[in-house]
Order: C-alpha cells, then sequence, then structure tokens
C-alpha cells in the first residue's frame, strides 16, 4: 500500500471511529459514505412527467359527483404529485386542478403560501380576494398572495375547473405554514369590490401619489384578454431561439414577477418552430391552453396536446418543437423568481 493509501484508509477509520462518539453530543464530521455535499451541477429527485387531459377529465369528472365541498372542509381538487417527491409537483409548488360545481361554495380561509387560480374551463364563479370581488373567466388569472382571505362561489350552470398554484412545497421546507379558516362561510364585499384592478388593471397608468412595495403586487386579476392581446403584439419581435413568442405576468407596481416565489408566463409556439436546447435553475410546469406540439426532457419525448399537463425539474434540459400547422398555446409556471431573488440563478443554451 502506497503512503497515500495508507493515510486515506488511516483518515477513513478515524472518522468511523468519531461517527457514534460524536453524534451522543449532536455533532457530525464528513464521513466518507455521506453522500456528496457539493455537486459539478445540480442533481433533483424530481422527475420529467406527462399528465394527459383525456385522463385528468375523467377523474375530475368522478370527483365532482362523489366528493363533496362541504362549508369548511378541503377544496375538491386534483394534485399532480411527482413520484420522485416526498410532496408536491415540484421541489418548490403544489399545483392541482380543482373542480366546483354550479351552486357550490368553496369557502374562506387564508395561509402563508402564496397561491394563484388559472381558468381553464368555465365560467360563472366569482371569488373574493382579501374583500374585492371579481368573476372568473376561462383564461384569467387571478392571485391570492399570502395571508390574505379568499373564497370562490360558483353561480353558473355548469361545473368550472382551475389550476391551483401554491408555494407550499417551499413553505415546508422553511417551516412556515400558518391557515386559518374564516368564521364564515364567505367573507364581506368591500366597498369598492374591484379596487385593485380599477387602479392598475390597465398595466399602463395609476393614480398618481403613493406606490406599493415594489414586490407587494397590488393587482388581483389578469384577464385573458389583456394576455392574448400582448402576446399577438410580442409576435412582431425577434422569436426566443428557446421558446418563440413567451411573456410573464408582471408586478404593475416594481415590475417584476406577479408573485415574489413563482413566475406566470404565456407563451406560443408557432407552426413549424424548432427550439434549442437549453436548461436554467428551477423547476417548471406547462399546461397546454391549446394546440399540440412536442417537448424534449433531457433524453426523453413528450408529445402533448390540449389540456396536457408537462413538469420539468431543475436544470433538465429542455427542447420545444412544434411540427404541426396550428400555433400551440402554453400556460407555464416556474420558480426563477426565488432563485433571482438570492442571485443564485442560472441559465444556458445546450450545445
Amino acid at each position: 500500500m502506497t503512503d497515500t493509501a495508507a493515510r486515506a484508509a488511516d483518515d477513513t477509520a478515524a472518522r468511523l471511529r468519531l461517527r457514534d462518539k460524536l453524534a451522543r453530543s449532536g455533532l457530525k464530521i464528513a464521513q466518507p459514505d455521506d453522500p456528496p455535499l457539493f455537486t459539478r451541477v445540480p442533481g433533483s429527485p424530481m422527475r420529467p412527467m406527462h399528465w394527459r387531459w383525456a385522463e385528468l377529465e375523467a377523474f375530475l369528472r368522478e370527483l365532482g359527483e362523489v366528493l363533496d365541498l362541504r362549508p369548511g372542509g378541503d377544496r375538491r381538487t386534483l394534485r399532480l404529485a411527482n413520484p420522485g417527491l416526498e410532496y408536491g409537483t415540484t421541489p418548490t409548488f403544489w399545483a392541482s386542478i380543482q373542480y366546483i360545481n354550479p351552486g357550490e361554495v368553496a369557502t374562506a380561509h387564508r395561509h402563508s403560501p402564496d397561491a394563484f387560480r388559472f381558468v381553464m374551463y368555465g365560467n360563472g364563479c366569482r371569488t373574493t380576494v382579501g374583500g374585492e370581488n371579481y368573476p372568473m373567466h376561462e383564461g384569467d388569472l387571478v392571485l391570492t398572495p399570502n395571508w390574505a382571505w379568499h373564497d370562490h362561489v360558483h353561480h353558473g350552470d355548469e361545473p368550472m375547473i382551475w389550476l391551483d398554484v401554491l408555494d407550499v412545497s417551499l413553505m415546508r421546507k422553511l417551516e412556515n405554514i400558518f391557515f386559518d379558516p374564516y368564521p364564515e362561510d364567505v367573507q364581506p364585499v368591500g366597498e369598492q369590490p374591484e379596487k385593485s384592478w380599477r387602479e392598475f388593471g390597465s398595466g399602463l397608468l395609476r393614480p398618481p401619489g403613493a406606490t406599493p412595495a415594489p414586490r407587494q403586487n397590488p393587482l388581483l386579476v389578469y384577464s385573458r384578454e389583456q394576455a392574448e392581446a400582448a402576446l399577438e403584439s410580442a409576435k412582431g419581435l425577434a422569436p426566443d431561439p428557446c421558446d418563440d413568442v413567451i411573456l410573464e405576468y408582471q408586478n404593475p407596481a416594481g415590475g417584476g414577477p406577479a408573485l415574489p416565489s413563482m413566475s406566470m408566463k404565456t407563451q406560443a409556439l408557432r407552426p413549424g418552430f424548432q427550439g434549442v436546447t437549453h436548461r436554467h435553475s428551477g423547476s417548471k410546469v406547462y399546461w397546454v391552453i391549446d394546440g399540440a406540439g412536442t417537448t424534449f426532457v433531457g433524453d426523453e419525448r413528450f408529445d402533448w396536446g390540449k389540456g396536457d399537463f408537462l413538469a420539468v425539474p431543475p436544470w433538465a434540459p429542455v427542447r420545444h418543437v412544434n411540427s404541426h400547422g396550428k400555433e400551440a398555446r402554453l400556460f407555464r409556471i416556474d420558480d426563477s423568481p426565488v432563485y433571482r431573488m438570492l442571485d443564485v440563478y442560472h441559465e444556458e443554451i445546450v450545445r
């Protein structure tokens, strides 16, 4: 045995002898069988996932028939669970699909996780968030900032389906989950039920005077019409080599993401688009608003269509292709704001 090998063997033996002794005092030193603390690139147990709408819709209709939406009870939601994770859809957020029947009430509560709703199918529900009351239309994005009271009442004639996303996974890691039920099924509506929309909803103009803190988004609702008009206008720009046409929902007060821990984006992949492969810090989930296409995640290929969901792990190489004759529309959620806030965000084109 060489001197180097002998010293390494002695060091290993010493570390193993000290393991139990130190543990009794709540102490540790690096051990030869420890998993690596530092890795050259990020690694995640999260797996790429593809959920098809045909299967999701069948399960949702069954849930609507057999599960009650009781006052003060759990929401009727179908969670998108990632088999590589103990909890959640990605390491930082949890996506689920809510199904609400006509006449039902999703009763008022509040919690520390930030949340939002993106209306997938249906109309007729109204939501109250912090005393402001808005209709929920197909394609609208509705925010529920942390610790804001919120409830939903369905006045329509057909079931409604929307995407619920909360940064629950992140809050659990931070051991910062708080939850309060409201004493009544619904909260009272304020004297100005659409206050934030009237102040900031144009996205271009606002009342003069004091402005909210940059990270405190004063706006609660982003309409489908505004998002589609903005995306249509953006088609006049040079295409993004990775994502073709993509825009982020922004906080009108500070210009940052709509929520501090989650970025929501709307995206169009035009016919014939062949994206370049790229990867970046953090995880993301796509919902297919319309059209069809293909996404490559590492060595895996996912052919998706309208209504499908796709989850992409952190730092996984991704490439989008639209080989069809129709434009594809995507809604995307990612956790890039967390990484940008900590100044540890990385992104690169994979050659």
